[in-house]
């Protein structure tokens, strides 16, 4: 079977690609195996050195690498290029601090020497999405790499291109055959591959139906597996916020990426004294962006990436505003060829409307007024997600203990949420479980081994 690339911006088709044969990832497998036990044996300073030339390859072509992105999934020129160079950083970053983090801990005991190791564990298989699709596989290899274990990745499939330049990019950085592959394969491969004995572990970001198949085929094969999942991330104005700044972020919040992120601002709670002046900001702002072509500068929101993913949208709204919900602007698809939403706002939100209870994946902002600051944390913390939240505030001494309230893996306050490799990423509740990026990432796959002398 093939997989196609469609032009998200004309739907059109423009490139496919034949899947792999049972062969093909059977020889994949054995490579991989192979490879691990070298790589496993490489100093911290080699495994630096291919990140480092990772990183090099990455900025040297990022025009190239951009218009990979662009081509498959819809992204913004300027986004596309931006996630390329976050990728470099997330590759020099462990390339610099991946010997600290995995140093042996002394932890003293009753034996005359007694410490702590990290060891890599084997290939790890990665199930990623089409949103992000240089960045989300980065922030994955690049600190399984550095921890001496080799990446499989099964990407989505209708970013086939992207899976194949990021594995031309880390060959080309000097990362031994087989360190990294990349498999062109189709949903239903990937619980047979998570039995596979060679496959050590797994790792999945997507939505919550995928990853709850994911979990269920590694639990089954008692293997450690880390998932980052969907978010209905709240965006939460108390009345002593500055609310010029609060709109004009949220207005970005909702529409990086065309608002195709789990991390996107998309339940927007705002006191009851700012409600009305906020909601006027947000629409003025979403009412002005230019929608176009993915490839002008100029543009400012670009199209959806697959065609369900409109008519998906296009239900939530549809759904949300005859339960009560009421329609500030925009709310329908746009008249032109591809795959085109229009930037809207929607008040009064709540339960029982789709855009409140569900994860909403595109440039639609869910607004709803809270009657005091309590009442703003109650309909944050009222829903099944918890990945993460943006509080907006003069009283920083209050932000500080409202973040402990909320039920998130993440609290910005102040500004919009978004994933750092200086700092873990992950959440809690149907937001997934485990860490990626920083110390608690690299740590996910490892053996952490006890040593004992006596």
């Amino acid at each position: 079977m093939a997989l196609s690339t469609i032009d998200p911006s004309t739907g059109l088709v423009v490139r496919t690609y034949e899947e792999h044969a049972p062969g093909d990832i059977e020889k994949r497998l054995q490579r991989a195996t192979a490879t691990f036990e070298e790589w496993r044996e490489a100093s911290p300073q080699q495994r630096a050195n291919v990140l480092r030339a990772a990183a090099a390859e990455l900025r040297g072509r990022k025009t190239k690498w951009a218009s990979v992105i662009v081509e498959e999934m819809g992204k913004l020129v300027a986004a596309a290029e931006a996630e390329v160079e976050k990728c470099a950083f997330v590759c020099e970053h462990y390339a610099e601090h991946a010997g600290a983090y995995l140093a042996p801990e002394p932890a003293p005991s009753d034996a005359s020497e007694s410490y702590v190791r990290f060891d890599p564990i084997g290939p790890v298989l990665a199930v990623m999405p089409w949103n992000f699709p240089f960045w989300q596989v980065f922030r994955f290899c690049a600190p399984a790499l550095a921890a001496g274990n080799v990446a499989l990745l099964k990407h989505a499939s209708n970013v086939p291109g992207c899976a194949l330049a990021i594995e031309s990019i880390l060959a080309a950085a000097g990362l031994p055959e087989g360190g990294f592959q990349s498999l062109l394969v189709g949903p239903a491969a990937v619980a047979e591959m998570i039995r596979d004995p060679r496959v050590r572990a797994v790792t999945l970001t997507g939505s919550e139906l995928a990853g709850a198949r994911v979990a269920e085929a590694a639990g089954r094969a008692l293997k450690k597996c880390v998932l980052e999942l969907g978010g209905s991330d709240p965006f939460i104005v108390l009345a002593d916020a500055d609310v010029e700044k609060a709109a004009a972020a949220a207005v970005a919040a909702r529409t990086i990426n065309c608002g195709q992120s789990c991390i996107a601002a998309k339940r927007f709670i705002v006191e009851a004294p700012l409600h009305d002046e906020f909601v006027a900001r947000l629409w003025a702002g979403m009412e002005r962006l230019r929608a176009g072509d993915p490839r002008e500068r100029a543009t400012e929101v670009g199209p959806l990436a697959r065609e369900d993913l409109v008519g998906e949208l296009d239900r939530q709204v549809a759904s949300s505003l005859a339960a009560g919900a009421r329609l500030i602007g925009g709310g329908r698809r746009l008249e032109r060829r591809g795959f085109y939403y229009s930037p809207t706002v929607i008040d009064g939100v709540g339960r029982g409307q789709p855009v409140w209870d569900e994860e909403t994946f595109g440039p639609v902002a869910a607004v709803t007024a809270a009657k005091d600051v309590e009442d703003a944390i109650r309909r944050a913390n009222d829903t099944p997600y918890g990945l993460g939240a943006s509080l907006w505030t003069r009283d920083l001494e209050r932000a500080a203990r409202l973040a402990r309230r909320i039920e998130a893996g993440s609290v910005f306050v102040n500004g919009i949420v978004k994933s750092d490799p200086r700092l873990p990423f992950g959440g809690v509740k149907r937001s997934g479980y485990g860490r990626e990026l920083a110390r608690y990432g690299i740590l996910e796959f490892v053996n952490v081994k006890t040593v004992w002398v006596a």
